[in-house]
């Protein structure tokens, strides 16, 4: 979906306003909406040196590299933001991006009204828009899985007042969490005429109806060569009281279609911290448990993608994929002929999962993301070089790998 606006004389090309994409379950910075197949992030220097030097086999596991557009913000009288895109600096072999179906629509998204509070912190204050519901459900076909009554709550969207995470969440509020601060730090730090350049990158979830994502930060460690003191200490901490450093890979986001109620079930990242090693197995049955039964048709095809990928890091001299996650996605859509209940010998927690044996390979996919701290030989930023494969990401692959098996054969 793509918000119009009339066409640069100069340029010839169609501006875009931005959504904040639904279906982002984890990670700090912004990723938007450009058009149905396509997100984009900020530009980081490190991050498109990596998509410019990718190497042929890892391709099937990043998401398409689509170019650059330019972006600035627009600031109404009545203090609504608006984040609009210039597509510019494009690889000829994308071809052009504005050709998406406009729909007025979209603005809903962008006309955020801010109240102002103490100091310079500024308050979203709530959203109303007639169109909202529609385009909730464009974003999402087929049941109504996303509340309409979208009130902000300052603390963490994920958790009560007690800081007890719900069961179940109508909609998952992570993107619009991270929007939502990434336009606050915009406005309070740059003016209207200042241009920011964003990566454009394949949306690897378009294609699914129910897309269930459960995203893992991988590795042993997460800190990039250019962190400071302060911050180092800071993630070497936070791996070693998580899973991070004894199976090399932790929860940073999940959603999880629930078939019995229609509505998506909702991890974030401090939930994924606090995660034992068992507490991780649990997850990962979780993550594959849509309510009724446990979708063990997914198993063969997530394990053997992740042993293609495992195949292709192994002879990756000289990559580090600090601080990158890992997106494992399925759709919650399940067909009918895949599906068979059995015995209800399998279950996590309170959701009693029977196992479900599918005749085919239900469609799945694994893919890299994240890569402003990846270095290896040749890059264009300055930092350390290394030798032989990233083993903290092996290490975190083979465990996640080893889990899904012991799964698979009912352990």
């Amino acid at each position: 979906m793509v918000g119009q606006s009339p066409r640069d004389p100069g340029e010839g090309r169609t501006a875009v306003l931005l959504e904040p994409f639904l279906h982002q379950v984890g990670g700090h910075m912004s990723v938007m909406k450009y058009d149905e197949q396509t997100v984009c992030k900020p530009l980081v220097t490190q991050e498109l040196s990596f998509y410019e030097s990718l190497p042929l086999a890892m391709r099937q596991f990043t998401p398409q590299f689509k170019g650059i557009v330019s972006v600035n913000l627009k600031k109404d009288s009545l203090g609504n933001l608006t984040l609009i895109a210039s597509p510019s600096l494009q690889p000829e072999s994308c071809g052009r991006l504005d050709n998406a179906i406009g729909d007025s629509s979209v603005t809903i998204w962008h006309k955020y009204k801010w109240a102002a509070s103490t100091g310079s912190e500024h308050t979203l204050v709530k959203w109303s828009h007639p169109q909202l519901t529609k385009t909730f459900k464009d974003s999402c076909p087929g049941k109504m899985l996303l509340r309409t009554d979208l009130q902000y709550c300052p603390d963490s969207l994920l958790e009560d007042a007690n800081r007890n995470q719900p069961e179940r969440n109508s909609y998952n509020p992570w993107g619009l969490h991270c929007h939502r601060q990434h336009l606050n730090r915009m406005s309070s730090k740059h003016n209207e005429n200042k241009l920011h350049q964003f990566l454009l990158l394949e949306n690897v979830v378009s294609k699914y109806n129910y897309p269930c994502i459960l995203d893992l930060k991988m590795g042993t460690r997460q800190h990039g060569d250019d962190a400071s003191e302060e911050k180092k200490a800071r993630h070497i901490k936070k791996c070693e009281q998580s899973t991070s450093a004894s199976l090399g890979v932790r929860v940073c986001g999940m959603q999880v279609y629930q078939a019995d109620t229609g509505h998506f079930l909702c991890k974030d990242k401090y939930y994924g911290r606090k995660l034992s090693p068992e507490g991780f197995r649990q997850t990962l049955r979780q993550f594959l448990c849509n309510g009724n039964h446990l979708r063990t048709d997914l198993l063969e095809p997530i394990i053997q993608r992740l042993k293609a990928l495992l195949s292709v890091i192994r002879k990756q001299s000289s990559y580090r994929f600090y601080s990158s996650s890992l997106l494992i996605i399925y759709d919650g859509q399940e067909h009918k002929e895949n599906t068979a209940p059995l015995d209800n010998h399998l279950h996590f927690q309170k959701t009693n999962c029977t196992t479900s044996h599918g005749t085919q390979h239900a469609r799945v996919d694994v893919r890299m993301i994240d890569f402003a701290h990846t270095t290896f030989k040749g890059s264009k930023c300055n930092h350390t070089t290394y030798d032989g494969p990233d083993h903290g990401y092996i290490f975190g692959l083979e465990n996640l790998i080893k889990i899904l098996q012991n799964i698979s054969e009912g352990k």
